[in-house]
């Protein structure tokens, strides 16, 4: 499949989904995950533009993901503590 192809861009966006959800994702998931889904935003715009469905499926799983991150910045102080006190 050619990379500009909507299907391609849906599998890219499913991959960096599946990143962000997992319960047990890494730092390295949740970075791959961003970085996967700026590209396929990028290149969603250029080829479908800006008022597709699937680039807005695509912005909104990237607010998702700057929640996600968020939380995980709100919770990082306490989990580093605990592992401390052990």
């Amino acid at each position: 499949l050619d990379n500009n192809e909507e299907t391609t861009l849906r599998m890219r966006m499913n991959y960096a989904k599946s990143l962000y959800t997992d319960a047990d994702a890494t730092v390295d998931d949740l970075a791959e995950a961003v970085k996967m889904l700026l590209q396929t935003a990028r290149t969603a715009r250029r080829v479908l533009g800006g008022a597709h469905p699937l680039t807005g499926n695509i912005d909104g799983y990237l607010g998702q993901l700057h929640e996600i991150l968020g939380a995980r910045k709100e919770t990082q102080p306490a989990e580093n503590l605990a592992e401390e006190v052990d």
